[in-house]
């Protein structure tokens, strides 16, 4: 298991893994009060914490399946990186893509933090590439069934 150093500068507990096969590990909103959230209104919610990864990590933000679904809140960019010389507070980026206001309670889970190895490339500029069966089929080129 890879360590990653972190300061909790937040009221609440570390993040932890929710079951045992879990990928990410919740992050919640450390606010001093309620944010109200509203139709298509984004905000950036602090977290209160601040991470160390190590050389060949990121931290991907993502959204809770269970706000986007129920809530229609999710986070922009998605996913979110945090890189590994990144040394200021993780803030998550919310929108609420709803009809409905959605408020935002200190404590509350935000987000989901996955921690993920990188491979780093070095890009080399030529002519012509290898032809492949699906060639420069994009968007939907396969059907929709």
């Amino acid at each position: 298991m890879t360590k990653v150093q972190i300061i909790n500068k937040s009221k609440h507990q570390l993040p932890d893994y929710s079951t045992e096969h879990s990928a990410g590990m919740d992050l919640r909103a450390n606010i001093d009060g309620p944010i109200v959230l509203r139709s298509l209104q984004r905000v950036l919610i602090p977290t209160g914490l601040f991470i160390q990864l190590p050389e060949g990590h990121e931290a991907q933000i993502r959204p809770r399946s269970g706000l986007a679904a129920k809530h229609g809140v999710t986070v922009l960019n998605t996913p979110g990186t945090i890189d590994a010389d990144y040394r200021g507070e993780i803030k998550v980026i919310l929108v609420n893509l709803s009809n409905d206001d959605f408020i935002v309670n200190d404590g509350e889970r935000i987000c989901q933090m996955v921690i993920a190895n990188y491979t780093k490339v070095s890009l080399h500029e030529v002519d012509i590439l290898e032809e492949t069966v699906r060639g420069s089929g994009g968007f939907g080129h396969t059907g929709t069934n």
